[in-house]
């Protein structure tokens, strides 16, 4: 059996970066923005070290990694070849795209612990792994209450049937959610109200957020993607299919482009100096109509759907960043 390879830093001046993600054979390539990014990457001469989540590792206090350097092409039928495999520390390499897709379960943190650890060393972590676990994608809206619709987040059922009867027409999703995946619309009288609050909950073992009804969701859940809390000037809007109160493209939501609004760019403003503090490089944001629902911030998407529509390079800004953060 042949031992893993090392890197020897001085065997080559590429820059290296790491990517964490879920099994790249098991991605849809026409629509994955991790691999827009690598692809990108390779179009700068940077060498991708690609790791599963438990290829990272631990060694006397040192963060390590199982990689596979991969040679990468934009072909929907065969978009990577694995080159070479060996173990390495994280420390060697000069940045990693953590973009692992939730669940964002004690794995993922004991994972940002890991990468905490190569940041200390000096590598660039995109996002910044306490940032990472500090910021939940739902709660962390609350930070910019003027961008948001009235919420409240309980597992007590009282509080959250008392929000329902006061705003007459909510939604209702688990903190931990991605995709659109147990997300309810509720009225007030609905004799299904109570189930869905023990479902979602856990039967009151979790906290799930209640938040006021955005009619506007008939003209789209729109991504907004943002670069070091800079706004792309293009969202995606994510409309609804018939019969659905989810804009959400794994629930079925078709997509349209669009320019950002006025109040777009404003929400992007207020929320774009607390990205750059926390470290949040690569951000998506949804916005129903004139409010902020999420902020995304593990592993935000839509990138190739942009790309294609307004005949961008999302990628290449992003890696424009990166060299500018590395080089300073």
């Amino acid at each position: 059996m042949t031992q893993p390879r090392l890197i020897n830093s001085a065997m080559s001046a590429t820059r290296k970066l790491g990517v964490v993600m879920d099994p790249i054979e098991s991605i849809k390539p026409w629509k994955d923005s991790t691999l827009a990014m690598m692809l990108e990457a390779r179009h700068r001469d940077w060498e991708i070290y690609y790791f599963q989540q438990q290829d990272l590792f631990f060694d006397n206090g040192v963060a390590m990694g199982q990689y596979q350097t991969l040679s990468l092409q934009d072909d929907n039928e065969h978009w990577f070849d694995v080159k070479q495999t060996g173990t390495c520390k994280l420390a060697d390499l000069e940045a990693i795209l953590m973009r692992k897709d939730p669940p964002f379960d004690l794995e993922y943190i004991y994972s940002t612990y890991l990468l905490e650890q190569a940041e200390e060393s000096g590598v660039l972590i995109v996002n910044k792994p306490a940032s990472l676990r500090d910021c939940n994608e739902k709660l962390f809206t609350r930070n910019f209450p003027e961008c948001c619709v009235d919420t409240r987040v309980s597992r007590d059922s009282g509080l959250l049937k008392a929000f329902v009867e006061q705003h007459r027409d909510v939604i209702i999703k688990p903190l931990d959610g991605m995709g659109g995946k147990s997300i309810f619309r509720v009225q007030a009288g609905d004799r299904n109200t109570n189930a869905i609050i023990e479902a979602v909950s856990n039967d009151g073992r979790s906290q799930i957020m209640v938040q006021r009804y955005i009619p506007e969701i008939s003209e789209g859940d729109k991504r907004i993607l943002l670069i070091d809390g800079i706004a792309i000037p293009y969202a995606l809007a994510r409309l609804p299919a018939k019969g659905e109160n989810r804009g959400n493209i794994a629930a079925g939501a078709t997509t349209r482009g669009q320019a950002l609004s006025e109040r777009d760019q404003w929400l992007c403003h207020q929320i774009g100096p607390e990205l750059r503090a926390r470290g949040l490089i690569f951000v998506g944001i949804d916005v129903i109509g004139d409010y902020i629902t999420e902020i995304n911030v593990t592993s935000p998407t839509c990138i190739r759907e942009l790309d294609r529509e307004f005949e961008i390079n999302i990628s290449a800004d992003l890696f424009e960043c990166i060299e500018q953060r590395l080089s300073v």
